[in-house]
């Protein structure tokens, strides 16, 4: 009987440890959820992301010319085609491009 109220005062405890952790874990991952889009959506933050997306597509660019240059007509055809597509949609969008979303 003794050892009967052992176990269910220990087992309450651990419901009732379970129950406020859980709690102060949601608590703190919504503060570090809220932080993080805070960060985000600050300007100096957007414009250096902006900034380095915009160098990167340069970048990715001079290392095609560069790489196809080399390799010749090595290049697969759905590569070249890709790339082709995207630099007449930057002249035509003034620089937008669509890397990473499909046509279908």
């Amino acid at each position: 009987m003794v050892a009967m109220r052992y176990r269910l005062t220990f087992v309450a405890g651990v419901v009732l440890g379970y129950v406020l952790g859980t709690r102060a874990g949601r608590e703190r991952y919504e503060q570090l959820k809220k932080s993080a889009r805070q960060f985000a959506q600050n300007p100096a933050v957007r414009n250096t992301a902006e900034s380095a997306a915009h160098q990167g597509r340069e970048f990715a660019g001079k290392a095609y010319h560069v790489v196809s240059d080399k390799v010749g007509d090595r290049v697969p055809d759905s590569v070249a085609e890709r790339v082709r597509h995207l630099k007449e949609r930057a002249t035509h969008n003034g620089g937008e491009d669509d890397w990473g979303t499909s046509n279908t």
